[in-house]
């Protein structure tokens, strides 16, 4: 029979932290899982928490919307101030409709201040990729 060398017995509570950590989920020497976080099936984050997901590099809102990388706060601002160009438009990822605004002078400034204030009372306005815009 081939034996392992053992580590030498030491009371708990000593020594480096996780120098032997167990498997994830399974009791450490003070009771506690070892292996960090477990993120139960099915749960999401809270609201602007970063997951580490590439798809919502901001988190998620209250109905599991990933959030965009783009402020609506921003968009509503450069939309009141230059929506004439578009500019509110160009930076939320909908070029389309901003070149529509710049050939139409932001529908002669109508289309422009409905368009900024709706970005910042509106909760659900998307990015190009469909996230929706943090405020």
């Amino acid at each position: 029979m081939s034996e392992q060398p053992q580590p030498p017995f030491q009371p708990p509570g000593h020594g480096y932290p996780n120098q032997n950590p167990g498997a994830p989920g399974q009791a450490g020497p003070h009771g506690y899982p070892q292996g960090g976080y477990q993120q139960a099936p099915g749960h999401r984050p809270p609201p602007g928490f970063s997951t580490g997901d590439p798809n919502a590099p901001y988190g998620y809102d209250p109905y599991g919307r990933p959030y965009s990388d783009k402020s609506k706060i921003v968009a509503g601002i450069l939309q009141l101030a230059v929506g004439t160009l578009g500019i509110g438009r160009f930076y939320a990822g909908s070029v389309g409709v901003g070149i529509a605004q710049l050939l139409t002078c932001g529908g002669l400034g109508i289309w422009a201040l409905i368009d900024g204030i709706m970005y910042l009372v509106g909760d659900d306005r998307t990015d190009d990729q469909g996230r929706i815009l943090r405020g």
